[in-house]
């Protein structure tokens, strides 16, 4: 597998521009399994984006998504995160976390996020 097939810099534009469910559509396989320490695993992409879906609908707004420290692989992506939001019952929540990627033809087939539960709110 070559770099080529790991999209993380078009996948961070889409999230940037708050197209969230997009992204989960366009760059997430079929048997995706997401890893969070607040949920644990996720798996598949239908049960992905149920989970991403109330977590979109629970966001009044959006304030700020960086990510300036990113590393492609041979198919593997990392990327260092901060993310700002404010819940529809007027919590701001922060979070800084990491995110390490498995790719294979151009998805992503495994998604470990990487965080200290502990005052971020998530």
């Amino acid at each position: 597998m070559s770099d080529a097939n790991v999209r993380l810099p078009e996948l961070l534009d889409y999230i940037r521009n708050g197209r969230i469910m997009d992204a989960m559509r366009e760059f997430y396989a079929d048997d995706v399994v997401m890893t969070e320490p607040a949920y644990g695993d996720t798996v598949g992409l239908a049960a992905n984006l149920e989970r991403e879906q109330k977590f979109v609908d629970g966001v009044a707004a959006f304030k700020n998504f960086t990510a300036d420290k990113v590393a492609v692989g041979d198919g593997v992506g990392f990327y260092e995160n901060v993310m700002d939001w404010t819940t529809k019952d007027g919590q701001d929540i922060h979070v800084e976390q990491v995110v390490v990627q498995q790719w294979r033809d151009g998805k992503i087939v495994h998604e470990r996020f990487y965080y200290d539960r502990g005052g971020s709110g998530a």
